[in-house]
């Protein structure tokens, strides 16, 4: 007997607080409709690695299975969108799918975090917003630094642009607030801190992250095999280098 029901209250209306106290992790993964070729999976109600781990095991499972009628998957923090062809694979048999691979013990193993090492250069013209992250948080720049770099962070999800990985871990005495009036042509590499994540723009974009540095690295490129550096599961470290090393990354 299907087990797995729609949850016809709908996904939470607010997002989740990224390093809050509770997880929130649901006892049950709730499900919710999407239109009428999308659901979504949902796990929890927070930023939180246990929750994310879930949804990334689920998403690895159903892309394993290769399974006829899923046309596309998103994972994000807490959940598991899953967009597919009703005339392919009926929404009672997706369910079906979806209790299978989240009962199933084995299937696709979880492979170990791949950790990516990101070289950064901070402050100066690659980070114009150094000096007011620092001045807000009473330290030097040099500590700002510092307190960045420390980290292995996690990627927990790609978006709001093309390959941005949102990166959580970042230390607490650098939480900042995101600014109120959004810059409007960020540079690509560019590396920022909102509220109590870290990022990277993988474009030129608008946006209202603080940026403290830059990366000599390509996020995005489509002249890649795999056109995104990072994936959600990743972890990340990040490496302070010279203006010297940044120029002599970008000759190669």
């Amino acid at each position: 007997m299907l087990k797995v029901r729609i949850d016809y209250g709908g996904p939470a209306d607010e997002a989740p607080l990224c390093g809050a106290d509770k997880s929130a992790a649901y006892a049950e993964p709730r499900v919710f409709l999407c239109g009428d070729t999308g659901l979504s999976v949902e796990f929890g109600g927070e930023i939180d690695p246990s929750i994310n781990r879930r949804v990334r095991r689920l998403y690895k499972k159903l892309k394993a299975g290769f399974y006829p009628g899923i046309i596309d998957m998103g994972p994000s923090y807490c959940s598991l969108f899953i967009r597919y062809d009703p005339w392919i694979c009926s929404l009672e048999k997706l369910l079906c799918i979806i209790e299978e691979n989240l009962e199933d013990p084995g299937g696709a193993i979880e492979a170990p975090e791949r950790i990516v090492e990101v070289p950064v250069c901070y402050g100066g013209e690659f980070g114009p917003d150094m000096a007011e992250v620092a001045n807000f948080h009473g330290i030097g720049v040099d500590e700002v630094a510092a307190l960045h770099g420390a980290p292995l962070y996690h990627v927990y999800m790609i978006g709001f642009i093309l390959g941005f990985p949102y990166l959580g871990g970042l230390d607490r005495r650098l939480y900042t607030p995101r600014k109120k009036s959004p810059g409007k042509a960020v540079p690509a590499g560019s590396v920022g801190i909102a509220d109590r994540q870290t990022g990277i723009y993988p474009v030129v974009s608008p946006g209202g992250w603080w940026i403290i540095g830059m990366t000599p690295l390509k996020v995005f490129d489509l002249t890649r095999e795999e056109p995104f550096l990072f994936e959600a599961g990743d972890g990340v470290r990040f490496k302070q280098i010279t203006r010297e090393e940044f120029e002599s990354y970008k000759d190669h």
